[in-house]
């Protein structure tokens, strides 16, 4: 599908997605849109709870119905609305055209079936290939991840967590696919295994156009591997862009909060910033902004009102009703 002289993958128009908890309403995602074209890497960064995770599992469609529902919004995937693709459309796509690195790997893989069998049967269910090929394939992968071809007859409790969640990395990486969900990718990896991950993922986009959707709280992981950032926070985006636009020209203080907490080697400070508070309570949001009670540079309005995307200039995004980020808003433009 094209957007303009844009080749976009993968579509989002105001998804909100709610939760039911002990009679509670948990609104997890709220009216979340962006778009993200082929071969590039869209970074949802923000706290947890942000609904990062949220979005991505109503993108597969394996949110756990209930307690989850999908209350509104579109998810065009090559202009194909997936909400409504019926289960067996939605198998095809599982896999083959959308994957997910999944977060903790203990749940994502089945502890009773070896590991290599667990990746070869994505391998023939999404290809017309022998049993004997598809293991062949399986070893590739293995081995593409680090790990030896001596280790495919083994079950996940013989892995350690970071070995684990390579076996998932292979799984997700097998058929090649159009769009990779990578939800905290290389969390249970050290810094040698993460740096060859992220290249390997990497090396994947550029072969394949294969497009991104990063979910990480790591902002060095955003810098060297994103295209565009959207910042979520409350379960909405509260800033969004093109990284170099977000990194260089930060302006919603939650944002900037972000960047606030990073070390700096060049500059000498005995305490880093912080965010005062805690996330809000997505089963009793603010009735303004989601940010206000923690924002240093609340106005009365930002109680009340809900405030929408505001375009900059430069396709960068900001919702915020602030006189002063209103006011840099204008001399950014």
């Amino acid at each position: 599908m094209t957007n303009g002289d844009k080749d976009v993958l993968l579509e989002v128009k105001d998804l909100a997605v709610e939760y039911i908890s002990a009679g509670e309403i948990i609104h997890a995602v709220n009216g979340v849109s962006f778009s993200l074209e082929r071969g590039k890497t869209l970074a949802l960064v923000g706290e947890t709870g942000a609904g990062k995770t949220t979005i991505a599992k109503a993108i597969l469609g394996i949110l756990p119905v209930p307690p989850a529902k999908v209350q509104r919004g579109c998810i065009l995937l090559n202009g194909f609305d997936l909400r409504k693709a019926s289960e067996l459309e939605m198998q095809r796509v599982r896999g083959n055209k959308v994957s997910m690195i999944f977060q903790d790997p203990m749940t994502a893989l089945n502890p009773v079936m070896k590991i290599g069998n667990q990746i070869s049967e994505v391998i023939k269910l999404h290809n017309n290939v022998s049993k004997s090929e598809a293991r062949k394939q399986a070893v590739k992968m293995l081995e593409m991840v680090g790990i030896t071809s001596e280790r495919y007859d083994e079950y996940p409790h013989q892995f350690s967590g970071g070995m684990k969640q390579r076996v998932v990395i292979a799984m997700a990486l097998a058929c090649t696919p159009e769009l990779l969900l990578a939800d905290e990718p290389t969390t249970a990896l050290d810094v040698t295994i993460q740096a060859q991950i992220l290249e390997m993922i990497a090396q994947l986009r550029k072969e394949r156009s294969t497009s991104i959707i990063l979910i990480t709280h790591d902002l060095g992981i955003v810098a060297t591997n994103a295209d565009t950032v959207a910042v979520m926070y409350g379960g909405e985006i509260l800033e969004y862009g093109e990284k170099d636009e977000i990194f260089e020209h930060p302006l919603h203080p939650y944002t900037l909060g972000l960047f606030g907490a990073i070390p700096d080697l060049e500059t000498d400070v005995r305490r880093l910033a912080n965010i005062e508070g805690l996330p809000p309570n997505p089963a009793d949001l603010p009735a303004g902004c989601c940010f206000s009670p923690r924002c240093p540079h609340i106005e009365e309005e930002c109680k009340t009102r809900k405030f929408q995307l505001f375009h900059i200039g430069h396709g960068h995004y900001c919702r915020c009703g602030n006189s002063l980020v209103l006011g840099q808003e204008a001399q950014h433009a």
